[in-house]
């Protein structure tokens, strides 16, 4: 997977607004001014998209593949980041990028959440 793929499925998200946080040097992407992916790079400037999870799933993708581990900088329990070019199987990262946005949908007030929709 490479960031422009992963820039596109995030802003395909609808509604989805991004920004470009300069403390962080991360592009964020949101759903309703809360964020659910932020493409990033960890202490050692390797790349890494980070996403909201389940965290029963969060658990088990952690066991099943090496290139995700706890969010970088966020709750462990809800966030997940994803190293690019890793065992991460190309198909799955649109379905994590869907997950997270799903969740933070969800989260949104209904009236946020009806706009959104529409």
């Amino acid at each position: 997977m490479d960031k422009q793929t992963v820039d596109a499925l995030c802003r395909k998200q609808k509604g989805s607004t991004y920004d470009y946080q300069m403390d962080w040097e991360a592009d964020r992407y949101h759903i309703g001014g809360k964020m659910f992916a932020m493409l990033g790079a960890d202490s050692k400037g390797v790349p890494i998209l980070t996403l909201k999870c389940d965290p029963a799933r969060a658990d088990e993708l952690r066991e099943i593949y090496e290139g995700i581990i706890p969010g970088y900088h966020m709750n462990k329990t809800h966030w997940n980041s994803h190293y690019f070019d890793t065992d991460i199987p190309e198909e799955l990262w649109e379905v994590l990028i869907e997950h997270s946005y799903t969740l933070v949908l969800q989260k949104l007030p209904k009236r946020v959440q009806q706009e959104v929709v529409l």
